[in-house]
């Protein structure tokens, strides 16, 4: 009696693992969906300044501010609330080289 409910739960378990093996790529593959940054970029036109807004699954990660007169430079925000100004950028946007001629 005992041989047959272990092979009972033996089959079960290769049922239950296999099941599981068959699912967990679906779900990581819906988890990375769900994990896609997003960027997106609204520019703004001002009397002295073009404005760009660069956020990212819609939080304001910097703007970018090209005056008609002057250097483009970023505000960042702070930790405190404020703004810090910056010459280069701080957002990452990943670049890679595919083919070169």
């Amino acid at each position: 009696m005992m041989s047959l409910i272990q092979q009972g739960l033996g089959q079960s378990m290769r049922v239950l693992l296999l099941s599981s093996g068959l699912l967990l790529p679906q779900i990581l593959i819906a988890e990375e969906g769900r994990l896609a940054v997003e960027p997106e970029i609204r520019i703004e036109q001002g009397e002295d300044a073009t404005f760009y807004e660069h956020r990212v699954n819609g939080v304001l990660k910097e703007i970018k501010v090209v005056p008609k007169v002057g250097r483009p430079y970023y505000l960042v925000p702070s930790d405190g609330g404020g703004w810090i100004r910056e010459e280069k950028s701080q957002v990452l946007v990943p670049q890679w080289k595919l083919f070169e001629w």
